[in-house]
C-alpha cells in the first residue's frame, strides 16, 4: 500500500468526504504515475478518482466498527495541513 494513503476506517469522527477523495486522488497518482494533470489524462484521472472514492465511502459504511481508531491522524485532520491548505486557497484566484 501507498506509505502516503491513510487508514480512514475507526476515525472519530467518521471519515470525511474530503478525507475519502483525497485518499482515492492518491491511490489514482500512484497507481497510474500521473502527477499532474493534462487536457489528455484529466477527464480519466478524475473519473477514476470519483469512482474509487464512491468505492471506498460504501466499503467503510459496510465494514464493522473497529476495536481500535487508527493509530496516526490523516493529515487532512492536523492543524498545520488545513492552515496551508486554507492558505494555498487564498493565493488562488
Amino acid at each position: 500500500m501507498c506509505r502516503n494513503i491513510t487508514t480512514l476506517r475507526g476515525l472519530q469522527p467518521a471519515a470525511t468526504g474530503e478525507e475519502i477523495e483525497a485518499a482515492a486522488r492518491q491511490y489514482v497518482r500512484k497507481v497510474t504515475g500521473v502527477q499532474s494533470l493534462s487536457d489528455a489524462t484529466r477527464e480519466p484521472f478524475e473519473a477514476a478518482v470519483a469512482e474509487i472514492a464512491e468505492i471506498t465511502a460504501r466499503l467503510l459504511e459496510q465494514l464493522p466498527e473497529r476495536r481500535q481508531p487508527p493509530a496516526t491522524v490523516p493529515p487532512l485532520r492536523r492543524p498545520e495541513v488545513r492552515a496551508r491548505i486554507a492558505a494555498k486557497a487564498l493565493r488562488q484566484p
